[in-house]
């Protein structure tokens, strides 16, 4: 092998050890948006968007403050809110 294809090599392994380094799964952003402002849609396409207080592995969720939206129009404010997590079609991070 030459100096040069070593090189490469080399190169290769440390972009693949910093890309291994910058992969989050999806447990670890859960843990980091809890407390934080979310938004959940729900399999009906409706929106909720508020506190994510807590959720478990069947991603059963409880919010605080939160909002209920109905083809982008605000519907219903509620001070918790309660999700069966089978309705959940995602999670999402919002600006504070």
């Amino acid at each position: 092998m030459s100096s040069e294809e070593a090189a490469t090599d080399a190169n290769k392994a440390a972009e693949g050890g910093a890309a291994e380094q910058n992969k989050r799964s999806p447990s670890d952003f859960l843990k980091d948006v809890l407390g934080r402002p979310v938004n959940v849609r729900l399999n009906s396409g409706t929106d909720y968007r508020g506190v994510l207080a807590c959720l478990d592995g069947y991603m059963n969720i409880a919010m605080e403050q939160t909002e209920e939206y109905v083809d982008g129009q605000l519907k219903s404010k509620y001070g918790d809110c309660f999700i069966r997590g089978n309705n959940v079609l995602y999670i999402s991070s919002q600006k504070r």
